[in-house]
């Protein structure tokens, strides 16, 4: 089970590497802050590897831009469909996770 966690507003970006140790049980093989000081919002999140155990599905995960940046702790059951279907789009992937298929999904540009 992986953790997640986040804040809004004015804080230091070292509340995040807190929020990451003290969820550190939720998630104990990788771990990773995201943090845009223009908008004052962070992301902190604990991962337990089970399907793509590669650094390429590090969270929270970016899409290129860096326009749309995504924390998720779930299970997309159909991701491997979806995934298909948005690459004959056009779209290209780095990993094999379940998390990366919601970036183009989200943000429309999945072709």
């Amino acid at each position: 089970m992986c953790g997640i966690a986040g804040f809004i507003g004015a804080f230091a970006p070292t509340l995040l590497e807190d929020m990451n140790r003290v969820q550190s049980h939720r998630g104990p093989d990788d771990s990773g802050i995201w943090y845009n000081d223009v908008k004052s919002v962070g992301l902190a999140h604990r991962r337990l590897l089970i399907i793509d155990l590669s650094f390429n599905a590090k969270q929270p995960m970016a899409n290129a831009k860096e326009t749309i940046t995504i924390a998720f702790n779930g299970g997309i059951y159909n991701y491997r469909e979806l995934r298909k279907e948005l690459q004959r789009k056009g779209d290209s992937f780095k990993s094999k996770s379940d998390t990366e298929v919601l970036i183009p999904l989200y943000d429309g540009s999945g072709h």
